[in-house]
């Protein structure tokens, strides 16, 4: 597909120009997702109400493109716990629900340190999936960094977590597909814990998204990612090194967050001949 700007010649799938990052017309005109945040709380889950006869909400901790997720109590065991619920615009969507559902198989599969710990997989009577986490007291890494440029020491000891909990998924042929500072919990012991395998894809699985789609976080997805091919491991090696700069230099290394035209300097080196 030539860009219509520079002419520069790019695979027929691809959603922007390699060259100058120019957004190209498809055919399905399938679009590139970013994260988004759902513009209403859930109206079932407010604080004090109790879902599966034993899981009390205390409070709501944040919202993300594949969920909204409260901080609650755990009546029976009585520990803490973060419920993660889908979306109220996508209780409908089959996708989004398999996608979720998904996640928790993906993450409940992995025992490791540098993990989040997944408990089940419940649904509130009115049909609404949610998946009970362990609840962590601390920091995403996006708020650490935002704060401040870190030492090269604690940027080595996060790092190594970081890349210990993906090899852990790796070894079982799970791809988290949106590695990113917001992604991982820092506890207040230190401790590195990848959260969020809602994206997740188990490597030869049927994908559930449909082709030339992509998803992830525009500034942190590999080329390959953002031309809507199938990945592997590998794209979350890419998003770890992005990530990686960002700790040492607090900044991005690619120019505008959510322009995917800002991997187009690099992305030719990646397309098919």
């Amino acid at each position: 597909m030539k860009c219509p700007k520079c002419e520069y010649v790019n695979p027929d799938i691809s959603h922007f120009c390699a060259d100058c990052g120019t957004k190209l017309v498809l055919s399905d005109e399938s679009p590139i997702t970013e994260t988004v945040i759902p513009k209403e709380p859930l109206n079932c889950a407010v604080e004090g109400k109790v879902f599966a006869g034993k899981y009390k909400i205390i409070e709501e901790l944040g919202k993300g493109g594949m969920g909204v997720v409260y901080k609650a109590e755990d009546i029976k065991l009585r520990r803490t716990v973060a419920l993660k619920f889908l979306p109220p615009d996508l209780t409908r969507n089959t996708l989004a629900k398999e996608r979720f559902i998904q996640e928790a198989q993906a993450a409940s599969a992995l025992d490791h340190n540098n993990i989040c710990t997944i408990h089940e997989i419940n649904e509130t009577d009115e049909g609404q999936l949610f998946i009970v986490m362990a609840f962590y007291e601390g920091k995403t890494l996006k708020k650490i960094i935002d704060g401040g440029l870190l030492e090269i020491d604690k940027i080595v000891h996060i790092a190594l977590q970081i890349a210990r909990g993906l090899a852990k998924a790796h070894e079982h042929g799970i791809v988290h597909r949106d590695v990113k500072p917001a992604n991982i919990m820092l506890t207040q012991d230190g401790v590195a814990k990848v959260v969020d395998f809602g994206l997740a894809k188990l490597i030869g699985q049927n994908q559930l998204t449909k082709t030339a789609t992509t998803m992830g976080t525009i500034a942190y997805i590999s080329p390959e990612q953002s031309r809507g091919e199938n990945v592997d491991q590998r794209t979350d090696i890419w998003a770890f090194g992005v990530t990686l700069y960002e700790m040492i230099t607090g900044q991005l290394p690619f120019k505008g967050e959510y322009e995917p035209g800002s991997l187009a300097p690099f992305a030719r080196f990646f397309s098919a001949p």
